[in-house]
């Protein structure tokens, strides 16, 4: 474990239906890393992971969006899965916490489907971003520039496509964090 991030707290909003593997691995890494990460969803309890069509594993909910402060995180990472993202662009709690992040030109990473909730907040117009293919038209129109890569960084925007890319996508995560503690800040 490195102490990379360690001043660093990060919100992790999910609720049923997200892409496992694109909740777990960037919490993994992230506090690996040292960051301090807190899993919020709507309701407490737990969640329902996926993986791809079969269901996965539980995960506990650290924290309700009702609970949070979207002032004590750091940064905020949407892990994808269609029902997670298709639910969350449709809670108004859910947009207000994301769009508080885009205002404050604080990191917001999105995998997958995640996108559809970042369209939602408004904050994609201008914007060069990726996300699982199938997004593509929605962003276009959203006013983006959708484009096919691993991971794609745009100010204050970090995107990825898929499972996996999340290597990736965590690596950016971490270095564009790891850039606000060596005094630069977020261009958004």
């Amino acid at each position: 474990m490195s102490d990379e991030l360690k001043d660093f707290r990060i919100a992790v909003l999910a609720t049923d239906g997200f892409e496992q593997a694109e909740l777990l691995e960037p919490v993994k890494q992230l506090r690996a890393a040292g960051a301090e990460v807190v899993v919020l969803a709507p309701e407490a309890g737990k969640i329902q992971g996926m993986e791809g069509n079969e269901k996965g594993q539980m995960v506990d909910v650290e924290l309700t969006l009702g609970e949070a402060e979207a002032d004590d995180f750091d940064a905020l990472v949407l892990p994808g899965g269609v029902v997670n993202a298709d639910a969350l662009r449709m809670n108004r709690d859910a947009i207000d916490f994301i769009e508080h992040f885009n205002q404050t030109g604080e990191l917001v990473a999105a995998v997958c489907h995640a996108a559809w909730s970042l369209i939602e907040a408004d904050m994609v117009h201008g914007r060069t971003l990726t996300s699982w293919p199938s997004l593509k038209t929605d962003l276009r129109n959203a006013g983006a520039t959708w484009v096919d890569q691993e991971v794609v960084t745009d100010g204050n925007l970090v995107t990825s496509r898929k499972p996996s890319d999340l290597d990736a996508f965590c690596r950016e995560i971490i270095n564009v964090l790891s850039q606000q503690v060596d005094g630069s800040e977020i261009a958004a």
